[in-house]
């Protein structure tokens, strides 16, 4: 048998590194359309559906053509609960319009400000306020940029939202609001108000954090986990580009790191069955918390939150973690750190 000549072993070399740079640089295409996709809103149209409710054929589709997000409206208003409120414009510190609806309570125990989740706007977390409101809480929802009635077409899932908590506690500063302030948000939200307090000063009283997400890789390696495909290497590739694009480490993302700068009381809420914010990312938020902190998984209750899901045990928590903290609206001492229940 005659030995392959040098020259065409060098050619299949050639070969072989011309296919693997093709690969390598579609793949990078690909992911680069896909963050996009994924941090930017589009004028109207159907919404791509959870990535856990397509069938095999579609998640290819998806795979290859990207998600759709049309921007997050906001479908209805808190008067269709039955509740008074006001709008309020506020403008960010890079100049973005932010729309927030305020609902008052009559001899309100305290304020609580709301934020939601990612690609949602904040009729989403109506519920909520509804809940706060019986309890005998002041409430803002506040929608973050791009989201319902504020300004702009992109999300950065938690930070550059920074900007946006800040300016929503200024108002609250501003207005006749009672004490305590206390930050509640859900999913991305949750990423957002623990930054702002690590980076903007911003200082409440007390925080309730809902299906929080550890970092931006794992959230992103969980969707590849709904959708039964492998994370590696399309997740890092996502949030590289996605960071690329916002002109931030993505990677650096980490509500584990903004906890540890966060000193005052915080619950931790999830529902048991929630996939998209996993058992070991709460734990490891409540153990990374600077401050007082207690962890509760309500059983029966997935990724939505647990407030429509399991209402009366969401309203139990919430509760009971308020409690000592509002006094006819004056802060009290915060609570030792609490067990898992």
């Amino acid at each position: 048998m005659r030995p392959i000549p040098a020259w065409l072993w060098r050619r299949r070399w050639r070969t072989l590194g011309a296919l693997l740079f093709l690969g390598f640089a579609a793949l990078n295409a690909s992911a680069y359309l896909h963050a996009r996709a994924m941090t930017h809103f589009v004028p109207g149209g159907a919404r791509t559906p959870p990535p856990e409710s397509l069938a095999f054929l579609e998640k290819l589709k998806i795979l290859a053509t990207g998600v759709r997000l049309p921007k997050p409206l906001n479908g209805t208003t808190p008067a269709a609960l039955g509740l008074d409120f006001t709008t309020h414009t506020i403008e960010t510190a890079d100049g973005l319009a932010l729309e927030v609806w305020r609902i008052p309570a009559p001899a309100a125990r305290g304020t609580v400000l709301l934020f939601h989740g990612y690609a949602v706007s904040k009729a989403s977390v109506l519920p909520q306020a509804q809940a706060f409101h019986a309890l005998g809480f002041d409430t803002l929802l506040v929608d973050f940029r791009g989201s319902g009635g504020s300004a702009g077409h992109a999300t950065t899932l938690g930070h550059d939202e920074v900007l946006d908590v800040a300016a929503a506690v200024r108002l609250a500063e501003s207005l006749p609001a009672v004490e305590p302030v206390i930050l509640y948000a859900y999913s991305m939200g949750t990423a957002a108000v623990l930054r702002a307090g690590a980076t903007a000063g911003v200082r409440p009283a007390a925080l309730i954090l809902e299906g929080p997400f550890s970092t931006m890789l794992q959230a992103v390696e969980n969707r590849f986990a709904l959708m039964e495909l492998p994370a590696f290497p399309a997740a890092h590739l996502l949030v590289f580009w996605g960071g690329v694009q916002h002109g931030f480490n993505a990677f650096a993302h980490s509500a584990l790191d903004y906890a540890r700068s966060v000193r005052c009381p915080v619950l931790v809420l999830r529902g048991e069955l929630d996939s998209r914010s996993t058992a070991g990312e709460a734990a490891a938020l409540r153990a990374a918390l600077a401050g007082p902190a207690e962890l509760v998984a309500i059983p029966g209750a997935g990724h939505d939150s647990v407030a429509t899901e399991r209402p009366d045990e969401w309203r139990g928590a919430v509760a009971h973690f308020l409690a000592p903290l509002t006094r006819a609206g004056t802060s009290a001492p915060a609570p030792p750190r609490g067990p898992e229940r």
